[in-house]
């Protein structure tokens, strides 16, 4: 690899995790792009920018020559991520917003046309859910149902932005199921969340269903969470001001620990249940080394847009997230006895 990787979005918890990586493994070439880089914790071995995504005329001169942006902010997606195919950069986006994600899926052809990779999903979920959801899929077409379960610690510090988006997620109410995931969790009720997997995954994978939930490490701020549109709060965080104060609220509260753990399941006809599961401390932190271990293969992956689980190997990369101190089961076929 050579050339600048800058990072958009990058004194954010994903966007810190992934410039410490990247700066350790490439010195000198990583940009960490912010709106007031002067009020945040320096990344050692970064070169700082100022920079507001929403001028377009900077943006095009900090992608301009660079080897990759890696966009870890939700603001005007579509539009940097063309900035950046235009000039011939790679992009990479750390969104879960099936939204903004599916706007950028139409940049394919014109990522094509200049040779250069968009690749999305690049998060613990979607991302590694998706490398899991393609493990566990023995053959296209064959999978019933996959399900997926993402378990969040309540104790870990989350950015606005991040609870901006848990709270537009929660929505009107919906169904619940139990997973078993890895320990010390055990089995837990999860509830259902418009995690992006269960949009692209049906057709990337060529599955039939695709159920996405949520639960926390907290099993009494679980039923919070599975409360509150039956509570009327969904509704009044649609309300700017009581928004604004939930999301000052929440970013404060730390009940839980700063674990997490994904469970993927898929009911396939031919190979029984598949089951296959990644663990550990600091989900900014997994985020952030999956991201940056996107970086260094933008040299070997296909032009065009692609999630994660397109152009990826499951095994090889998810073994590469374990070398890092993360757990990862990858489970064989399993038939029910009768």
């Amino acid at each position: 690899m050579t050339g600048r990787i800058v990072i958009l979005g990058g004194y954010g918890a994903v966007g810190r995790e992934a410039a410490g990586a990247l700066s350790r493994w490439y010195p000198g070439e990583i940009v960490v792009a912010g709106r007031d880089p002067g009020k945040a914790r320096p990344v050692t071995g970064a070169v700082p920018l100022r920079l507001d995504v929403r001028d377009q005329a900077a943006v095009e001169r900090a992608v301009t020559g660079a080897h990759a942006v890696l966009m870890c902010a939700e603001r005007d997606n579509a539009r940097v991520a063309r900035s950046c195919l235009d000039r011939g950069v790679h992009y990479l986006d750390v969104s879960a917003s099936h939204r903004l994600l599916a706007r950028i899926e139409r940049l394919n052809g014109h990522a094509r046309s200049r040779s250069v990779t968009a690749l999305l999903s690049v998060h613990l979920a979607p991302g590694v859910t998706n490398l899991l959801a393609r493990h566990c899929v023995t053959a296209p077409g064959d999978a019933e149902e996959v399900r997926i379960g993402v378990l969040l610690g309540g104790g870990e510090r989350h950015g606005p932005a991040a609870i901006r988006w848990t709270l537009d997620g929660l929505g009107e109410p919906g169904t619940s199921w139990r997973m078993r995931f890895p320990e010390p969790y055990g089995v837990r009720a999860v509830h259902a969340f418009p995690f992006s997997d269960q949009h692209t995954l049906p057709a990337s994978l060529g599955v039939t269903k695709v159920t996405t939930g949520l639960c926390l490490d907290s099993e009494v701020l679980t039923r919070l969470l599975a409360a509150a549109p039956r509570l009327g709060v969904t509704r009044l965080a649609a309300r700017p001001r009581v928004r604004a104060a939930l999301v000052a609220a929440l970013g404060r509260v730390r009940v839980g620990g700063d674990g997490f753990a994904v469970t993927v399941s898929a009911g396939t006809g031919s190979a029984g249940t598949v089951t296959a599961s990644f663990s550990g401390r600091r989900q900014s932190r997994a985020t952030g080394l999956v991201a940056a271990l996107l970086v260094r293969r933008l040299g070997s992956l296909p032009a065009g847009v692609h999630h994660i689980e397109e152009v990826v190997e499951p095994a090889e990369f998810l073994g590469e997230l374990a070398a890092e101190g993360f757990d990862v089961v990858l489970g064989a076929p399993h038939y029910d006895a009768g």
